[in-house]
C-alpha cells in the first residue's frame, strides 16, 4: 500500500455520521473514496457546495463541478452550491466539524505550515487559514518527509498557515496527536516500528508504553 493511501485509508477513521467536512486540494479530497460504508458525510468546498462526491469517471466530467482545484468532482443528490461569501461563512462562523488538509510541516505546538515556499510562485492560501482558524477539528494528511528531510519539525522554517495548534497529524508512518505536553505519538502504521518513526522525526514526540497500529478504512 503506498503512501498516499494508507494516509487517506486512515483519515477516513475519523470521519462521523452526519458530519460536515471540507478536503483540501491534493491528497485530502481522497479521503472521500472511503468513507466507511452506511455513512453519510457532507462534503464541503470552499467554492461553493456541500454534497461533493467522489471524482467523476473517465469522460464524465462536468465543467460546472469542480472543487477548489478546479479538479472535476461529482455532486451527490440533494447537494447544494451556493457563492463563495456563503462557503467562508460556515468556514469562519464555526459550523464545519473537520477539515482535511495537505501540510509541507507542523512544528512541535502543532502549527502548520502549508501554503507557501520561499521563492516558488503560489497562487495563494486560498481558504486554508480560513480553515485552520474555523473548523472544528483540522486534520493534517501529509507524508512524514520530504526529499529525505523531516517535515514534524521542533519550528517551522515556511510561513504559519495559523497559531491555532491543528487536532491531528496523519502520515504513513504514524498518526500525531498535539497537545498541550507536546506532541503524543497516538499510532504507527502496520509494520512500522517506534524506533523508525523517531528516526523521521525532528520534533520530540511524547511515546506512551504502548503504541497500536493504525487501523485503516477497507
Amino acid at each position: 500500500m503506498d503512501a498516499k493511501t494508507i494516509i487517506v485509508k486512515r483519515i477516513a477513521q475519523e470521519l462521523r455520521d452526519g458530519m460536515l467536512v471540507n478536503l483540501g486540494i491534493g491528497m485530502p479530497t481522497e479521503v472521500a473514496n472511503h468513507v466507511p460504508q452506511g455513512m453519510m458525510v457532507y462534503f464541503q468546498s470552499e467554492n461553493g457546495i456541500i454534497g461533493m462526491g467522489a471524482r467523476p469517471p473517465e469522460g464524465m466530467t462536468d465543467r460546472h463541478l469542480t472543487d477548489a482545484g478546479g479538479q472535476p468532482i461529482t455532486a451527490l443528490p440533494g447537494a447544494a452550491s451556493f457563492d463563495s461569501a456563503m462557503s467562508f461563512g460556515l468556514i469562519r462562523g464555526g459550523h464545519l466539524d473537520m477539515t482535511v488538509l495537505g501540510g509541507l510541516q507542523v512544528d512541535a505546538k502543532g502549527r502548520l505550515a502549508n501554503w507557501m515556499i520561499p521563492g516558488k510562485m503560489v497562487p495563494g492560501m486560498g481558504g486554508a487559514m480560513d480553515l485552520v482558524t474555523g473548523a472544528k477539528r483540522v486534520v493534517v494528511a501529509m507524508t512524514h518527509t520530504a526529499k529525505g528531510a523531516a517535515k514534524l519539525v521542533n519550528e517551522c522554517s515556511l510561513p504559519l498557515t495559523s497559531q491555532r495548534p491543528v487536532s491531528l497529524i496523519v502520515t504513513e508512518l504514524a498518526v500525531v496527536e498535539p497537545t498541550a505536553d507536546g506532541l503524543l505519538l497516538r499510532e504507527r502504521a502496520p509494520g512500522v516500528t517506534v524506533d523508525a518513526i523517531l528516526a523521521q522525526t525532528e520534533a520530540s514526540l511524547i511515546v506512551p508504553d504502548a503504541v497500536p497500529e493504525m487501523r485503516l478504512a477497507s
